[in-house]
């Protein structure tokens, strides 16, 4: 069956509202909490430096594995983080108990040739995702008409999941289509 999975910033309410909200689902229950690392949400949205994003981020994780050993992490923006940090990130949740490390197009701004590549520079970088121990999620938005291609050039580089929508529905353009993707995974097999 499925995964019942709560979304929470990371902020102590809203991730004690995600684990009340996935607390009957049991073993199927997933708490997947976000925070801005991008240069321009960090300066612009946040206020907030390099060091304290990841201090944020360890504290978000750890307070979601106090109600769930299935926590995800959302690096928002993470197109266009600085690679570097992003790797930074990436481990250090990792290393506090995130299994899913979810790396979003946040505002459509990615082309499948960079894209894929963040991806394949991360799958190299974080030895848990070449062991399994966690594994890369995608998050596209459709703002340039390339949320089905981001997310299958990501497939190509190494992330084990796709976050999609039916019919594409979502923000703005919207998101990586559902059945675009299972289409396209199905007849391109290879």
């Amino acid at each position: 069956g499925p995964t019942i999975c709560g979304l929470a910033r990371c902020v102590p309410k809203d991730i004690d509202a995600a684990g009340e909200a996935v607390k009957p689902a049991g073993k199927k229950g997933r708490i997947h909490v976000f925070l801005a690392t991008s240069k321009i949400h960090r300066e612009f949205k946040l206020g907030k430096a390099q060091d304290e994003i990841i201090r944020l981020a360890v504290e978000g994780v750890k307070r979601a594995k106090g109600f769930t050993d299935d926590v995800e992490f959302s690096p928002e923006d993470a197109s266009r983080t600085e690679p570097e940090f992003l790797v930074e990130v990436c481990k250090a949740v990792i290393a506090v108990g995130a299994t899913t490390l979810n790396i979003p197009d946040t505002v459509g701004w990615a082309v499948p040739e960079q894209y894929g590549a963040l991806i394949r520079r991360l799958y190299e970088s974080v030895p848990e995702f070449q062991s399994g121990k966690a594994v890369i999620s995608v998050h596209c938005h459709n703002d340039l008409g390339l949320a089905v291609a981001n997310s299958l050039a990501a497939v190509h580089n190494g992330a084990r999941q796709i976050e999609c929508t039916v019919n594409g529905s979502g923000e703005r353009a919207g998101n990586a289509s559902l059945e675009e993707g299972v289409m396209a995974v199905k007849t391109r097999g290879d």
